[in-house]
């Protein structure tokens, strides 16, 4: 049987990711791993870690295919919106809020950053911690630092996440995530687990799988960190009494509310905008036609966890929906 013949039968029979190195420009796997190994005790990660982590560890095919999908046409916000914020989502939120109350309050006492705010972020990360990703954390960034096409971003997040299991936070079992290593029920890169996760039920672990003091308080030094304003809200759909000129939009312009009064914007009951000394900004995701958005600084500060636009309009949407929000 020809060696082509042979990789290919093999891949078949064990369901991994056989394709010869060479003909990819990468290392092998398992001279990959070796040189892993070497970086990792420079480090200080134990033997006993890194034979646990690493022997008889394969690339995972999945992880491969779904890293070189190409993302399909732009949806239209308005079509993302009733896809994510469904009536059972906010349901839901409401329930969890109710439920953890106390515990939220806790957190938000400390880190200022809103009860509805963490439940809405839980809400579109995980769906309240029920869908965290069921890959191995340490397999998936093993794949994806090998595979080489972002190599040295998922080489640096699988160091971190021995790091992890260096520190005991977890155990290699349930350190569980998405296909790219994003992990637990605020789904942080290792990195950003290394930084903002917090132990907040006083255990000694950070354990962002199975605590939830400790996840929600995760999340919450995260946004404080990055620049959450106590007392603000993230932002608020409004109406327009005109169709808005092209330099009123987007991000980088930003405007007292009382101009966008001046402007005719109004909340989206119809009742004015509050009179707060704060900038906004004026977001429509869906152009002229479709709906409209002042966003403030808590906005930006949500865009630092999703880069997306969408992501932010949504979590802030559905803080709403499950929540008082703050008044301005």
């Amino acid at each position: 049987m020809r060696r082509r013949d042979l990789i290919r039968c093999l891949a078949g029979l064990s369901g991994v990711w056989l394709a010869p190195a060479v003909a990819r420009g990468h290392p092998d796997f398992a001279r990959f791993l070796a040189e892993l190994r070497r970086e990792a005790r420079a480090m200080g990660i134990s033997e006993r870690v890194l034979a646990r982590a690493l022997d008889g560890l394969d690339p995972l095919e999945r992880v491969l295919e779904l890293d070189r999908r190409q993302p399909e046409g732009r949806l239209a916000f308005r079509t993302y919106r009733s896809r994510v914020l469904t009536p059972e989502r906010i349901s839901a939120g409401r329930e969890r809020l109710a439920r953890n109350r106390r515990l939220l309050a806790t957190v938000r006492r400390r880190y200022g950053v809103p009860e509805s705010v963490l439940v809405a972020l839980w809400g579109i990360e995980t769906n309240y911690g029920r869908f965290t990703g069921g890959f191995p954390v340490i397999a998936a960034l093993a794949t994806l630092a090998w595979d080489g096409r972002r190599g040295p971003f998922f080489r640096k997040q699988l160091l971190a996440a021995l790091r992890i299991l260096e520190e005991g936070h977890v155990s290699l079992e349930d350190m569980q995530g998405s296909w790219a290593g994003a992990m637990g029920q605020p789904q942080f890169m290792p990195t950003t687990f290394l930084r903002f996760a917090v132990d907040g039920d006083g255990d000694g672990r950070r354990d962002i799988w199975n605590s939830l003091p400790d996840v929600f308080a995760s999340m919450a030094h995260y946004l404080r960190r990055q620049g959450w304003r106590s007392g603000f809200r993230w932002g608020r759909e409004v109406r327009l009494s005109r169709p808005p000129r092209e330099s009123w939009l987007g991000l980088e312009r930003r405007e007292p509310l009382a101009r966008w009064r001046a402007r005719g914007v109004r909340r989206a009951d119809g009742g004015p905008l509050p009179r707060a000394a704060v900038d906004a900004s004026l977001l429509m995701p869906d152009g002229p036609s479709g709906p409209a958005f002042l966003v403030y600084d808590n906005f930006r500060v949500l865009l630092k966890w999703n880069r997306s636009r969408y992501f932010a309009l949504a979590v802030g949407l559905l803080a709403d929906a499950v929540g008082a929000p703050a008044h301005a």
